[in-house]
């Protein structure tokens, strides 16, 4: 394959007159004078005003190497200190160039030019509108007469220095940490997803949307995103938090969007909006399925446009932030049923990622339950640790298949918070435990969730007196199914839940469908179970 080098002529750096130019290091003559690089073709860039100097580096080129065909390119960049000038001229010459890259390989030189071209011939090469890699050429470390000096080749594919590929690799695996607070979670769909989570974090700004039962650690989860990118640099501004079910009418408006004196009534003062408090950072709407659709048909301008009219005013202001979602519903239903806007879900689904609840990631209760013991140690500044027979009564409870962990993550803290708040001289003992399961159990029977559901007389609502030609495996397997089923708010969330180990194996996994199938053995289907009411 063929060496072809593209570079420009160097206007100082490249000058000599008579034979006294041979003493002094010439980067583009240089280029060709390396006995292991065989440069086939030079195709020079020469500035307007220059061919003088163009005609005397060819000719030298060519005395020290005669094998190398110089092709001289007329440009004009007007101002060589201006980037967008010559940033076009530079890729207009990229886009007319014929490449031939089957047969030929292009050594872009940098060493020559001003900085501006040396940026914009950088970026043009990692856009691989000039398809090769960098050249890099320096003078001798003792200088002599007709030494070539040193090169040195950069390859834009940094996965291939291992230096930098580690640091990389190190770098992603402390912002997943960051992410998850530290704890070593053990569940591998949930941990690959934070590592996309943490990719998007540090390289979009686009709106992300955080979906999920209430509980399940979406408002930390925003806020660590948040932390994240102001660690890295990546944000100047807030984060600016606001639960949309808590707002309501001209008051929507107002906390997002801002108003002008007398607007509405009790609007006595102006008001910024927390749309214009988030700008330069993040805005997490946490139940954004809550918002009214006024509110939604603004907010998807201002995430569109930047910019948005606050109530009762005819000028606009503007907010450059970054939007984050959070919601416990089905958006794509609510779109169906004309409550959520079609055009706003396209736009703030773009980057969406579904938390599982704690029942769906039981391998994680035991770092939780740690993490968790630690943060009420360093909030109350007292140590607590459960003894080992109290922990293993409490695993056994949190892990077990039956435990309905509806209120999630917010249920396992306040658990652990009231064991160690009861703690005699800060040990959790087996009687606090045992306590403390009876108050669980007793606060999803009285909230009326489907771990107080029994299970035959779901099954008798379900099927009737189809339920007597069950076999006893066939019946407990299914009472399983249907429970896990109405505890869930959509199908592919129950078939993850069922099928969480053996979706490990599949290489194109497809829960619903294969819950769907299950059901329609016995005649059953997803609207049947979740419409069943306990006896």
């Amino acid at each position: 394959m063929l060496n072809v080098a593209i570079g420009m002529l160097g206007m100082m750096r490249d000058r000599g007159d008579g034979p006294d130019r041979w003493s002094q290091w010439r980067p583009t003559v240089s280029l060709c004078q390396h006995e292991d690089l065989l440069i086939s073709r030079l195709e020079l860039l020469v500035e307007t005003g220059s061919m003088d100097l163009a005609n005397r580096v060819a000719a030298d080129v060519r005395s020290v190497s005669p094998e190398t065909e110089v092709r001289l390119h007329m440009i004009e960049f007007g101002d060589p200190w201006d980037f967008e000038n010559v940033y076009s001229v530079l890729h207009g010459f990229a886009l007319d160039y014929q490449f031939d890259t089957d047969q030929e390989r292009y050594l872009i030189h940098v060493t020559t030019g001003t900085h501006v071209a040396q940026i914009c011939t950088y970026l043009l090469t990692e856009s691989r509108h000039l398809p090769g890699r960098l050249i890099q050429t320096a003078p001798p470390k003792r200088r002599s007469s007709g030494q070539a000096g040193r090169y040195t080749i950069i390859d834009l594919d940094l996965s291939k220095y291992d230096r930098i590929a580690q640091r990389f690799e190190s770098e992603q695996r402390e912002g997943s940490e960051f992410l998850k607070a530290g704890i070593q979670t053990r569940n591998v769909a949930f941990n690959r997803m934070i590592d996309e989570i943490e990719y998007v974090a540090i390289h979009s700004r686009a709106p992300i949307l955080l979906t999920g039962p209430t509980g399940a650690g979406k408002s930390s989860l925003a806020r660590r995103i948040f932390d994240l990118r102001k660690l890295r640099n990546n944000v100047a501004g807030r984060f600016v938090e606001v639960n949309c079910a808590t707002l309501r009418g001209d008051g929507a408006m107002s906390a997002l969007f801002g108003h002008t004196r007398g607007s509405f009534t009790g609007a006595a003062q102006d008001r910024a909006g927390l749309l214009k408090e988030a700008h330069l950072g993040i805005l997490f709407l946490d139940e954004v399925g809550e918002l009214g659709l006024d509110e939604q048909a603004m907010l998807l301008r201002a995430v569109e446009e930047h910019r948005f009219l606050p109530l009762g005013s005819d000028k606009e202001v503007s907010s450059d932030f970054q939007l984050i979602c959070g919601t416990n519903r089905d958006l794509g239903a609510d779109v169906r049923s004309g409550r959520f806007r079609n055009d706003l879900l396209s736009r703030i689904n773009l980057w969406a990622f579904e938390l599982p609840g704690l029942a769906q990631r039981r391998e994680d209760i035991e770092p939780n339950v740690h993490f968790s013991l630690e943060q009420v140690t360093v909030a109350t500044g007292h140590r607590f640790r459960f003894n080992k027979e109290a922990l293993d009564m409490f695993l056994r409870f949190a892990e077990c298949p039956d435990t309905p962990w509806t209120g999630n993550f917010r249920d396992l803290d306040a658990a652990i918070a009231r064991m160690a708040t009861l703690a005699p001289s800060g040990r959790i003992t087996e009687e606090a435990v045992d306590r403390e399961i009876d108050r669980l159990k007793r606060s999803w029977r009285d909230s009326g969730t489907s771990a107080s559901v029994d299970g035959t007389h779901v099954l008798e609502a379900l099927l009737g007196d189809r339920l007597d030609d069950l076999d006893e495996f066939d019946r407990v397997q299914l009472e399983r199914v249907v429970l896990v089923c109405m505890e869930s708010r959509s199908l592919s969330v129950a078939g993850r839940r069922l099928f969480a180990a053996s979706r490990r194996k599949r290489k194109a996994p497809n829960d619903a469908d294969r819950l769907r199938k299950y059901l329609s053995r016995y005649r059953l289907d997803w609207s049947m179970v979740k419409d069943a009411l306990p006896g």
